[in-house]
């Protein structure tokens, strides 16, 4: 290994392991960017969004959500995110929704139809919120400049070297920066917000049990899920799985929060 190319190794090791950061579940993770920009991000996609797609208009529905998402968001671990978090519904039947950097919710109604009770809306809302407060924006924007700085880097060395082998080794470590480093990440942080919304519904008085049945039914409305292995999200199966090796904790946080008198009743729309 020639001393140019010790220099680039050492260069990114140095600069990955300063952007070192800690997620909520005890996880290393890379944050490169100052979390306050990505609050101006977070904010400007957000009302971006509501420029270009409609807005539900029916109270009861905007009522509905409203009430499961303050529930969640006036949680102590939330509140430290953001203290004024903004819900809006779109009409849209998309079975989506959303949580940004800056204390944005965005529920699709198309979403209603599958999760089916407050609580499944809760473990939606919860594991949008989950990926804010492990700073998931952050990690995936982060790794995605590491990615492209890194192969830059590595350009610049191969040409350098005048290296024969340089395009076929581009086209190998492309496929290695998206399915062997990005790709793994980004399943990660579903599992992960996965367990932290697991938590946050059931601190919020919801039943954590219900999860399951959301992913159950996402399933069934969804049909086949795609090859976990080239899919940035777990299969149904695989998250069901999960949800239920953290659920005896999960229960007994909601027990608690119901004992302290934590208890949404929300009414959803007829």
């Amino acid at each position: 290994m020639d001393a140019m190319f010790k220099k680039f190794i050492y260069v990114v090791l140095f600069g990955l392991l300063a952007a070192c950061a800690t997620s909520p579940t005890g996880r290393r993770q890379l944050v490169l960017l100052p979390e306050s920009q990505i609050v101006v991000m977070g904010v400007q996609s957000f009302h971006q969004l509501q420029d270009n797609t409609p807005i539900e208009k029916k109270p009861a529905v905007n009522a509905y959500v409203q009430c499961v998402a303050d529930a969640i968001t006036r949680l102590p671990p939330v509140q430290e995110q953001s203290t004024d978090w903004e819900v809006v519904v779109f009409d849209s039947k998309d079975v989506n929704a959303f949580a940004l950097p800056g204390g944005k919710i965005g529920v699709y109604n198309g979403l209603l139809t599958t999760a089916q009770t407050q609580d499944q809306l809760a473990a939606v809302i919860g594991h949008e919120v989950g990926h804010v407060l492990a700073r998931h924006g952050n990690e995936r924007m982060s790794q995605q400049f590491a990615a492209q700085q890194g192969l830059a880097l590595l350009d610049t060395w191969m040409t350098a070297n005048n290296s024969g082998s340089r395009q076929t080794a581009m086209a190998l470590l492309g496929i290695g920066a998206q399915v062997g480093v990005l790709l793994p990440f980004s399943r990660i942080q579903e599992s992960e917000a996965d367990k932290i919304g697991l938590h946050l519904m059931a601190m919020a008085g919801f039943d954590p049990r219900e999860s399951v049945k959301l992913w159950q039914n996402m399933s069934n409305s969804g049909g086949g899920n795609p090859p976990e292995f080239m899919s940035t999200h777990p299969s149904h199966d695989t998250r069901i799985h999960d949800l239920e090796a953290g659920m005896a904790s999960a229960v007994t946080r909601y027990e608690e929060a119901r004992a302290a008198g934590r208890r949404p009743a929300c009414k959803a729309p007829a």
